[in-house]
């Protein structure tokens, strides 16, 4: 398969993907497209030289469909893991808490 197919995969299976894993996601559309393309993209490497597993013969085998959604689930998981932590620490000193407190006493006296 050429580069071409490969970010057309890659841009289904990021949907795909992202469909798949559970959560509230930061990302828009075209972040998703593009963490879908690299998945697809580097799961395809990854499947061929690192694991010498040789699938990937066609566009619409199952197996490079697999290897796509799973290369796309996998750097959507690590952006949402980076993304959390990173938000984490820039909000984590900022806010007081104070309405927050106040209104779970307020729920939990009814």
């Amino acid at each position: 398969m050429g580069i071409i197919a490969w970010i057309i995969l890659g841009l289904g299976a990021g949907l795909l993907a992202n469909m798949l894993i559970p959560g509230k996601r930061q990302q828009g559309l075209i972040l998703t497209c593009l963490i879908g393309i690299a998945g697809a993209l580097g799961g395809g490497w990854a499947a061929t030289n690192i694991f010498h597993i040789h699938t990937l013969h066609g566009f619409f085998n199952a197996s490079t469909w697999l290897t796509a959604i799973a290369g796309a689930a996998i750097l959507l998981l690590a952006y949402q893991l980076i993304t959390r932590q990173s938000g984490r620490s820039r909000s984590g000193g900022s806010r007081s808490g104070g309405s927050r407190s106040r209104s779970r006493r307020r729920y939990a006296h009814r």
